[in-house]
């Protein structure tokens, strides 16, 4: 494990890097959207996360639900189409709540096998969404 490195979350997975920088855009976006939810994707290569871009939260209900813009969404997979970054996956807030797939995450999950991050009241946690659900991964933090 890298100097300053955490893991959290439990699962059968390996675990899953993401940089530093990544991980605090997504805690200071939270921070800053809240009392609404932020939202955004999660960029690299290989199941490794280097980037969290923020992205307009564009829900008819910004404070209880979230919808990446979609402009948003369709730049950075035609970026992906010519040798940018992959969309591993997304991320979202809960600012006042647990940092964890809600009912609506579950009901909205499409089972692709992306990641979604969720940034709640006392940190981040990572899940797989995959065809029987949400599975938490574990994660670590890098200094890179």
């Amino acid at each position: 494990m890298a100097e300053g490195a955490r893991e959290r979350g439990q699962g059968p997975e390996s675990s899953l890097a993401i940089g530093r920088a990544a991980y605090d855009t997504m805690l200071a976006q939270a921070r800053l959207a809240a009392p609404d939810e932020c939202c955004g994707m999660l960029l690299g290569r290989d199941g490794s996360i280097d980037e969290a871009r923020p992205a307009a939260n564009v829900a008819a209900n910004p404070r209880s639900r979230f919808e990446i813009d979609p402009q948003a969404l369709v730049d950075a997979h035609r970026a992906q189409r010519v040798g940018g970054p992959e969309v591993i996956g997304y991320y979202h807030s809960h600012p006042l709540g647990p940092a964890e797939p809600s009912a609506t995450d579950r009901a909205l999950a499409v089972g692709d096998g992306r990641i979604w991050a969720i940034v709640g009241e006392t940190g981040a946690t990572f899940w797989r969404d995959g065809e029987a659900g949400f599975a938490a991964l574990s994660y670590i933090v890098t200094d890179r």
